[in-house]
């Protein structure tokens, strides 16, 4: 097994999750499997509590694992499936090692950070790195482990320490250091600064890790002076500088880093059975890349939810669209539009944000309501639904999306007036949205329907089953506590809502269809978390064909997309 480590200087957020992705990607490309691990040092056990203006988004893994967005960039670049325990925790290591104290493994002994935290993180990563990620189910030969936040935070000290100790028991050809740090460039003099990166290099050192790759971060590409300057003042060879500047697509950046010469590097440092030049799966990356940079038709979706601020709140959900726009070779305008500025309250309080807001969602091709939680922006979804529902614009709402698609249909299709979902409202008369039988009120942690689970349609005439290429059954994964209300569905398929799909007992409905609309579809599930870039996601690729005018050419083709 060999092991890479990438570790972060400067500032946390400098890109080091698409860069150790990019890493996988290239050598995987060279005929080797590849495993990933992310390393976050907060004390949390998981990322399921988090707000989404913490870290991003909460991804979701087949075996129901909450796990930090990082986790997503390995599964979309690597194509592979990761489980919960490729997300390590401080929260995680100090319960493994507490729950082993009390069992009475280390009976006699005082418990300390050195040796036992840091040798339950070595064993962690080591046993980890065997499971096997890809359909063959063959165990993998790289692991890829991205340590986060940056070298000199006090919580990520105990995982420094314990790498520091690994890199010996690895052995020398099994154990590779890649630090990425940040070459800022002020406005004031536009000079390329390397002091940064000569000082993050410095501190690593000094922790008893030495970087075998310098990946540096910049706005503009590097100049060769500055790439020679940092390769002498941190003591590694002008080859061992990598230069990552700020590019069109993330698709970019394992080509920026093969030409650079790191399949070279990495078949000399780490021994590899590899040839010095990558396959056609790099080339894919090259073709794709390329054409992502030339499209000229642009589809724009208005994205309604409330975490609009920060877009990696809604990371997966911008790639599957993403993704759906390349494989019908338009270019993606994604317009974020926070829900609140949708109410009649912001009318009143800031007009002009108020019909801001409502100019992009009538502009737009296409509707997207995303999941969330809580009832703050929620009557603006609803408004947002209501308008794609009357104005016949293709429309996809996402697990809350779809429940409040139910809950828009209930109040002015039914006139069901304070139709809603108990979570917003626990003493509705008409509770079209309730919480589920197994919904633990207790602990928020781990406690909702998580994971992949098997949706079954119930029909042939159903739109997303042909997109899903005819199948009699998808599997998907899902975050919810809430569901729609079984014994209401009847009332609703007597108005053409639909309930096309739902879970293996029948009792849980999943996926809604609209009669006579060009796209109306709700699923209960996060079809995001599965999308790729050369496999788009069905329910995503199905909103950007009917907002482009093409899904019906696309069905009558079989499902088959235009060369």
């Amino acid at each position: 097994m060999k092991y890479i480590l990438v570790t972060g200087g400067v500032i946390s957020g400098i890109g080091k999750g698409i860069i150790a992705s990019s890493i996988g990607t290239i050598l995987k490309s060279c005929g080797l499997r590849v495993t990933a691990i992310k390393i976050d040092p907060y004390i949390n056990i998981d990322a399921g509590t988090f707000s989404p203006y913490e870290h991003g988004e909460v991804f979701v893994l087949n075996d129901g694992g909450e796990v930090d967005l990082d986790l997503g960039n390995y599964e979309r670049f690597l194509d592979i499936n990761l489980y919960k325990d490729n997300n390590i925790t401080t929260g995680k290591i100090y319960q493994h090692v507490i729950n082993k104290e009390r069992h009475g493994d280390y009976l006699g002994k005082t418990v300390q950070v050195v040796p036992h935290i840091t040798d339950a993180v070595q064993e962690w990563v080591m046993n980890q790195a065997k499971v096997p990620v890809d359909d063959d189910k063959k165990e993998p030969q790289i692991c890829v482990i991205e340590l986060g936040g940056t070298i000199g935070d006090i919580e990520g000290m105990p995982f420094v320490e314990a790498f520091r100790q690994f890199q010996f028991k690895a052995k020398r050809e099994n154990f590779c250091n890649i630090h990425v740090s940040l070459v800022p460039q002020p406005n004031a003099t536009g000079e390329q600064k390397t002091k940064p990166t000569q000082n993050s290099v410095r501190a690593l050192r000094g922790l008893g890790l030495s970087p075998d790759l310098i990946v540096c971060r910049s706005a503009k590409p590097i100049e060769m002076a500055v790439k020679e300057k940092i390769s002498m003042f941190c003591h590694v060879e002008p080859e061992q500088v990598i230069f990552i500047h700020d590019v069109s697509s993330t698709y970019r950046v394992p080509i920026l880093l093969e030409e650079q010469g790191i399949i070279k590097y990495f078949k000399q440092r780490l021994n590899l059975p590899i040839d010095d030049q990558p396959s056609d799966l790099l080339m894919k990356w090259k073709k794709m890349a390329c054409r992502y940079e030339r499209l000229l038709k642009v589809c724009s979706i208005a994205l309604v939810g409330k975490y609009t601020k920060l877009s990696d709140c809604y990371a997966s959900v911008f790639k599957a669209l993403e993704h759906s726009a390349l494989a019908i070779n338009y270019k993606l305008d994604l317009m974020y539009i926070d829900s609140t500025e949708l109410e009649r309250s912001t009318e009143a309080e800031n007009s002009v944000k108020y019909h801001q807001a409502w100019h992009k969602l009538c502009k737009a091709d296409g509707i997207l309501v995303p999941g969330g939680f809580g009832i703050r922006g929620t009557e603006g979804k609803l408004q947002a639904i209501s308008w794609a529902r009357t104005k016949k614009k293709p429309f996809l709402g996402v697990c809350l999306g779809m429940q409040l698609a139910v809950v828009e249909f209930a109040r002015n299709c039914l006139s069901w007036e304070d139709a809603n979902s108990t979570e917003f409202d626990p003493d509705t008369k008409n509770p079209v949205i309730i919480d589920m039988p197994e919904h633990n009120p207790g602990d928020m942690g781990g406690t909702m329907r998580l994971g992949k689970r098997r949706t079954v349609f119930k029909t042939e005439n159903s739109v997303l089953r042909k997109l899903y290429g005819d199948e009699m059954f998808v599997e998907e994964r899902h975050r919810h506590r809430y569901e729609v209300n079984p014994e209401l569905t009847h009332c609703f398929e007597e108005k053409g809502l639909k309930f096309v799909g739902h879970d293996t007992e029948g009792n849980r409905m999943e996926i809604i269809e609209l009669e006579n609309h060009p796209y109306f579809v709700g699923v209960q599930f996060h079809p995001e978390f599965s999308s790729r870039p050369m496999k788009p996601s069905p329910p995503y690729l199905g909103l950007l064909l009917a907002a482009t005018g093409t899904l019906n050419a696309y069905l009558q083709r079989g499902c088959k997309l235009s060369p």
